[in-house]
This record gives C-alpha cells, sequence and structure tokens, in this order.
C-alpha cells in the first residue's frame, strides 16, 4: 500500500519549514526511523526520522521548497494492509463520507486546506503584467513597490537548488527572470543570459562615450557590487525576536571590569589534573557557575514580565541559554536546570551544546525557554558590547576576552590578566542597584574563586 508521510508540528507554534536536503530518493528503501530529510524551520535544522519501513514512492517537495505543517511530504510504499489507525474528521463534516486526515505521528498539525504538491513561496510584485514588473525592477530594484489598485501575483520560479545558488551569487532575482523565459524551470543557461544582458544594459548607461583623442574603455563583466542574501530562516526569526525584546522592554547596559588572574590560575591547575583529562573547562564554565550562584542576591535577573496577568515571574531554576553563532545565525540554545550542575558538569553540557550547534542539530526544544542567558563575545577578540535581551528575559550577560595588561594589585602594578563584563536588564523589573550587586557578585567569584564556597 501507498502510505503518506506528513511534515509533522515541530512545536514552538511553527506553521511551515524548509526541505534542507533529501537524504533518500524515490526507489530507495528505507528503515524505521531512518533519517529521511533535513529540514529548516524558524529556530533549527531539524532532521525527519522515517515512520516506515518501506520503499520511497514519491517525494512531495523538492530541496529549497516550504512546506507547511501538514502538507504531504513524501510517500512510501509499505508491505501489507493498510493499518487501522484512528482518523480525525474535519470539523463541521457529516459523520458519513467526511474527509478524514490520519496522522502519521504524534503531534501532527492540521491537514492544510489545499491539496496536492505544496506551492511554492508567492512573490508579490506590483505591476500590470510580468513584463511591465520587470520593467520597473530593473529601473528601480530598491524603490519598487506594489501598485494600490493592480497587484499581480508571482509564484517563486521553478528551479534547482544548484541554479538558485548560482543566481544568488551573480545577484540575479529569479523573478525577471521567470517573467522573461515564461512558466517553465529555470536552467543556469537562463540566469547566465539574463546576467550578460544585464551587464550590458549597466555598462551602456555607466560608461561615456569616448571622446575624440580618448582611448575606448575595456568592456566586459564587471564583479558584483552587491550580494542579496535571502531572509528566512533562523536569521529571520532572530530578527523579528531581537526587534521585538528592543522596542517592548526598556533596556539598561552596566559595564564592569575584573581581575581574573586567579579564575585563570585555577583553570591551568585543572587541566593538569589527569583526573579531569576528558573535559574542557574554560572560563565561560566558571562564568556560568558564578551567574547561577549570584541569582540568590538578585532574583529579578532570573524572571520575566507577564503583561497580560500584570505580575512580575520569578524563577525558582535556572534554564541557561548560551548564545552560539553559526552558519543560519544565531541561537541560544539552554542548559536546563543549570543551578544543579557542578562546575565539570557546566563545561561539559557548554561544549555538547556549542558542537550540537555548529552541526546544526540543535532541537527546537532545546531553543525553547530559557530564564536568562550568556553571550561569550571574548572568543571573538571583543571586550565589552551591549547585549539584547532575548525575549521574556530579564537579564543577558555579554563575557569579554581576557587581556593581559597593567593593573592595580596589592598596592602595586602589575600584569594581570582582566576581563570586561557588560549585563543588559529589563529596567522594569531589576532596578540599577540589584543589577549592579548581581554585576558584582559574578565578578567576586571571577577575581576569587574560592568566594563561591561563601554563596549558596
Amino acid at each position: 500500500m501507498i502510505a503518506e508521510f506528513r511534515l509533522p508540528d515541530l512545536g514552538e507554534g511553527l506553521t511551515e519549514a524548509e526541505v534542507v536536503q533529501w537524504l533518500v530518493s524515490p526507489g530507495e528503501k528505507v528503515a524505521l526511523n531512518q533519517t529521511l530529510a533535513e529540514v529548516e524551520t524558524a529556530k533549527a535544522v531539524v532532521e525527519l526520522p522515517s515512520p516506515y519501513e518501506g520503499t520511497v514512492s514519491s517525494l512531495h517537495a523538492e530541496a529549497g521548497e516550504t512546506v507547511a505543517v501538514g502538507a504531504p511530504l513524501i510517500a512510501f510504499d509499505v508491505a501489507g494492509e493498510e493499518p487501522q489507525t484512528p482518523t480525525l474528521a474535519v470539523e463541521g463534516a457529516e459523520a458519513e463520507g467526511s474527509e478524514k486526515t490520519q496522522p502519521n505521528l504524534v503531534g501532527y498539525g492540521a491537514a492544510p486546506t489545499t491539496a496536492g504538491r505544496p506551492a511554492r513561496r508567492a512573490r508579490r510584485i506590483g505591476g500590470a503584467s510580468p513584463a511591465a514588473d520587470t520593467a520597473v525592477l530593473e529601473a528601480a530594484p530598491h524603490d519598487a513597490s506594489p501598485s494600490a489598485s493592480v497587484e499581480t501575483v508571482i509564484e517563486r520560479p521553478r528551479s534547482t537548488p544548484p541554479v538558485r545558488a548560482h543566481a544568488k551569487r551573480l545577484g540575479v532575482d529569479l523573478v525577471l527572470v521567470a517573467a522573461e523565459v515564461g512558466d517553465r524551470l529555470i536552467t543556469r543557461q537562463d540566469v547566465d543570459a539574463y546576467a550578460e544582458r544585464l551587464a550590458a544594459r549597466s555598462d551602456a548607461t555607466r560608461t561615456p562615450a569616448p571622446g575624440p583623442g580618448s582611448a575606448a574603455r575595456p568592456t566586459g563583466h564587471q564583479p558584483d557590487r552587491e550580494t542579496r542574501i535571502p531572509i528566512r530562516g533562523v536569521r529571520k526569526h532572530t530578527a523579528a525576536a531581537m526587534v521585538q525584546s528592543a522596542f517592548t522592554a526598556p533596556h539598561v547596559t552596566v559595564f564592569h571590569t575584573v581581575d581574573v588572574t586567579a579564575t585563570m590560575d585555577l583553570l591551568a591547575r585543572l587541566r593538569e589534573d589527569r583526573a579531569l583529562s576528558g573535559h574542557r573547562i574554560g572560563p565561560l564554565a566558571v562564568v556560568a557557575k558564578a551567574v547561577c550562584l549570584a541569582f540568590g542576591g538578585a532574583p529579578g535577573l532570573n524572571a520575566r514580565w507577564d503583561e497580560e496577568a500584570g505580575e512580575i515571574v520569578q524563577y525558582g531554576y535556572v534554564d541557561l541559554g548560551i548564545a552560539a553563532a553559526t552558519e543560519r545565525g544565531l541561537i541560544v540554545p539552554m542548559i536546563r536546570d543549570a543551578e544543579r550542575m557542578t562546575l565539570v558538569e557546566l563545561a561539559d553540557a557548554i561544549a555538547a551544546l556549542a558542537e550540537t550547534a555548529r552541526a546544526g542539530k540543535t532541537s527546537p526544544a532545546e531553543l525553547s525557554g530559557g530564564t536568562f542567558s550568556i553571550s561569550n563575545i571574548g572568543v571573538f577578540g571583543v571586550d565589552a558590547g551591549t547585549p539584547i535581551l532575548p525575549p521574556g528575559q530579564s537579564g543577558i550577560l555579554a563575557v569579554g576576552a581576557v587581556r593581559r595588561q597593567p593593573w592595580e594589585h596589592a598596592g602595586e602594578i602589575a600584569l594581570r590578566q582582566v576581563m570586561t563584563l557588560s549585563l543588559s536588564f529589563d529596567h522594569r523589573i531589576v532596578d540599577g542597584a540589584e543589577g549592579a550587586a548581581f554585576l558584582k557578585a559574578v565578578a567576586d567569584v571571577l577575581e576569587e574563586p574560592g568566594r563561591a564556597m561563601l554563596l549558596r
């Protein structure tokens, strides 16, 4: 029988995902839970396991296409009779003969309202005709806007991922190519031909005619003057979250530079300890431990503002976010219940988190929630900054680079290792005194790690 696998609900209110790559092809036999594809949501790249054992019959979406939750993704030819599984009736349908949807896995979303292949993302361009659209966008690509009276909706042009990547490198908009070649699959040759025509028109416009006695200027392909990168996936979600946070919570940032020589000496001794040879304990782990300890005297930094309830919610646990820069943008995966972990456990959790993020395997569950975040800007050689709060959090700490520089110590000037901490907080929840006290508590642990024995 033929069994269809629909795109599951990946959680956190996500309604769609983009197929990054298929790991199977039609006619290939697959095993139960074998990875079928990688899809990118607004938060992360997720691997989809197979719910069936059988042969791939067909793929309902190509790499690069966006698929709605609940839409058919792949079909299998599986052995045996059709299983008797519960079905979900469409709301408002009659008991007999009504359309039903059969969920494949727990957590699937509702069926799409339209049938057939998933629609390519629509592009909305003003104008009365494709030819007019092309002329308008070529003349003023940055200023063209939809017409108030007439609007043309064009599907995302049909092309393969390599062709889309090639067009992106050349700075060619495939919508304009589709307007010339018509409703068919766009090829690499179509993109090259369009780029050559565009370059020729640009040269004719910018190059003045040679005057008497002047040499003609050489013509030919000019290097790209700009590159257009689609805003989607993780980067789109992060941008929207940062705008929401910046214009919702009143941010205040305070700075403190601390002598961390004692902490660096401690870490050097731990690296020499053979019992800890399998662990990578660095300054970030010590900072994470100090943060968890400092919440005891500043609970407002581990809280959120509940506008609807008119309350400040203080957490009795710490889900610590660690900002990670990836190829797809900035993500903040969580270390759950970080306050219960030892220094070694925190170091191991941070290392595992970073490795998963770099591989693009962070799951949506690891990105949801969070009560406080740390951003290690020191790995980029930066000393300080003004970090933006993740939505729903009241504090974020930026950790600067460790630098050796002259510093006052024991009444003398000595070469010491120092670090700058930058704390941003929501001024609706945390006042200046509490923010300063929290930052000083973190700095005290870094300056004298033995102080951690005095905190609870």
